[in-house]
């Protein structure tokens, strides 16, 4: 009976269900929970946070790489007993050399003519005093050379090596001899020592305070020394002009006239993000920006922002947009109903390689010529620069830059110092610590001491696309989802390649010429990466070859170029401008109001951007 007045209480609640349901009637199931994440493994959550712990340790330079290397090397060469044979008579014949010439060396006494066992390369600058033929400095310096003969024939040609780790080994064994060479050290320096007796030590002294204050500088974060003497607008970056358009990556200055008429087509500047713009406006003597300005021609330049955490997730496409495209809708605004002349610089200029050849797909013709400066569009061949670049080196940058959100500028000038180890760093701690003397400070070095960061999205997407997967060069690299093509440039264009650049390698820059139907005037000057950009006229020690290849014609080996293309005596800045004039319309006008609707002045050039530390 209890149970049948349950059933019916339980059927008066709920009238809907019947009495043999309600007996059947269990409570309700819980909620259903949220779906869970799934669980977070332990490579995922402690393997990112190790690779930047090791980053920070070892100066973003991937510790497996060279592992690797040596061991793909090792191996190798253990492998190959007739290589082995070969350096074995290798090193037997250049003690016999050696021996010659010590005896040889005896008997002459003080003669300094006597030639040399092994010649010094013209392009070496370490043993070119003359101390360096007294005995028996002049055994040290042959003997040093001897040891770099043997190991660029041991590191090359193994059978089975990786190309990439030869190259990896080879520039390792080139680091050890730069750091062992008898011209680093206090007494086998024979410049050294004769300054140290003629001073009776004060040059050493001298060394020390120059050291302590590196360091203490260093450790403040200041600018090294003598850079103070260039102060960003007044004697550098003072070419006058007004800010006209700011946004969250860039500043767009345009230059005040200084003739009374000029060239109907603007000029545009897209200068590399991983450099402070005003390397193009160095001193009043050698600054590019007013060469251009007082030749008649109006001149925008983009000034990038120097990223901080905050902009970590900016990457290549935000600095499309938000650069090259905004800029150039600026300039179109100042300037109306007139085409454009662009011109890049290193990393700017692929991406206006990449911003020309997205607007040749889609049928934008605003742009009259592009002018490429030391600018890589196929990074096959990197140069030594591609020494730094595989995954296991990425992947220790990325894991440091998601921690940090940005690559620092000491990472990357730490890697260009290794390039250059002698130029960059050996032979100024001879000068500055051993010999005591502080080096000249000049407007180049200043601004190559005011160095960048990198947002982190940006510089893997760049590192990964470009350098790592080559894909502007083979057709994959999208632009608003879609893949453009270098073999859709058409605009005349006008490059420049340097002759010792270890960033953009010539021959590498040339490789346009293969994928462009496009006129093509290639020039090749001698200088670096930035001292032949930085070439301004009136100095006698420039020199430059020229060739132009027509449109829809096949370009020449890199090799026969060199030999065909003639050589002028001078900069080539001046042939620059008559390759624009020959791509203008020759109009002239009055020159365009500072700025325009929706483009007011914001402020005096160089703008606030180029400050950020």
């Amino acid at each position: 009976k209890r149970s049948k007045r349950t059933v019916v209480s339980t059927a008066a609640v709920f009238p809907a269900v019947s009495t043999s349901r309600a007996l059947a009637l269990t409570p309700p199931p819980p909620a259903a929970a949220a779906p869970s994440l799934p669980p977070v493994s332990m490579a995922e959550k402690w393997d990112p946070w190790f690779h930047a712990f090791v980053a920070r340790r070892l100066s973003s330079i991937s510790h497996a790489t060279p592992l690797m290397a040596a061991t793909d090397w090792a191996l190798h060469l253990a492998g190959s007993p007739g290589k082995r044979m070969d350096l074995t008579q290798l090193a037997l014949k250049q003690t016999e050399v050696m021996a010659r010439y010590a005896g040889e060396r005896l008997q002459a006494g003080l003669n300094r003519d006597l030639r040399h066992a092994v010649p010094v390369p013209t392009n070496d600058r370490r043993f070119r005093d003359p101390e360096w033929q007294q005995w028996p400095f002049n055994l040290m310096h042959q003997s040093f050379l001897l040891s770099q003969q043997w190991w660029t024939e041991a590191t090359q040609g193994v059978w089975g090596v990786e190309k990439h780790h030869e190259n990896v080994i080879g520039f390792m064994a080139r680091q050890m001899l730069d750091m062992l060479s008898p011209g680093n050290q206090l007494l086998t320096n024979p410049v050294v020592l004769r300054r140290t007796m003629s001073e009776g030590g004060a040059n050493l002294v001298r060394g020390m305070q120059n050291l302590m204050d590196d360091l203490q500088r260093q450790a403040n974060g200041a600018p090294p020394a003598g850079t103070e003497e260039f102060v960003v607008g007044g004697n550098v970056a003072a070419t006058p002009g007004k800010v006209v358009l700011k946004n969250r990556l860039i500043e767009l200055m345009q230059y005040a006239p200084s003739t009374g008429a000029v060239h109907a087509e603007p000029i545009l500047i897209v200068p590399a993000w991983i450099m402070k713009y005003y390397i193009l406006d160095l001193s009043q003597t050698n600054s590019l920006i007013k060469y251009l300005v007082d030749a008649g021609h109006t001149v925008f330049c983009i000034s990038w922002k120097n990223p901080d955490y905050g902009d970590r997730d900016l990457g290549m496409d935000d600095y499309l947009e938000l650069g090259f495209d905004a800029a150039l809708d600026a300039v179109n605004a100042i300037v109306p109903d007139q085409k454009v002349h662009a011109v890049g610089y290193c990393l700017g200029g692929t991406m206006l390689a990449i911003a020309g050849a997205a607007m040749a797909r889609d049928g934008d013709e605003r742009l009259a010529s592009m002018t490429l400066l030391a600018t890589q569009t196929d990074f096959k061949e990197p140069g030594e620069l591609g020494l730094f670049i595989d995954e296991s080196q990425l992947s220790l940058l990325e894991a440091q830059m998601n921690q940090t959100g940005f690559l620092k500028a000491s990472q990357m000038a730490g890697a260009f110092q290794m390039l250059r180890s002698y130029d960059l760093l050996w032979s100024r701690m001879v000068n500055e610590y051993l010999l005591g003397e502080r080096t000249p400070v000049f407007d180049l070095m200043a601004w190559n001491a005011d160095a960048t960061r990198m947002p982190a999205k940006m510089h893997s997407q760049y590192l990964r696309r470009l350098f790592l997967n080559n894909d502007l060069s083979d057709g994959r690299y999208p632009v608003h989802g879609r893949p453009v093509a270098l073999s859709d440039l058409s605009l005349p264009t006008f490059m420049v390649g340097t002759v010792t650049d270890h960033v953009a390698p010539w021959r590498s820059v040339y490789k346009l010429q293969h994928k462009s139907p496009a006129e093509i005037t290639f020039v090749l000057t001698n200088g670096g990466h930035n001292a032949g950009v930085v070439n301004p006229p009136g100095n006698l020690r420039r020199r430059y070859q020229l060739l132009t290849r027509p449109a829809g014609e096949p370009a020449l080996a890199v090799d026969d170029w060199q030999a065909a293309a003639p050589q002028t005596q001078g900069s080539w800045w001046p042939a620059w401008l008559e390759w624009l004039q020959a791509h203008s319309s020759g109009k002239t006008a009055k020159p365009p109001a500072m700025g325009a609707d929706g483009f007011q002045p914001q402020g005096d050039a160089p703008g606030t951007y180029v400050f950020q530390k």
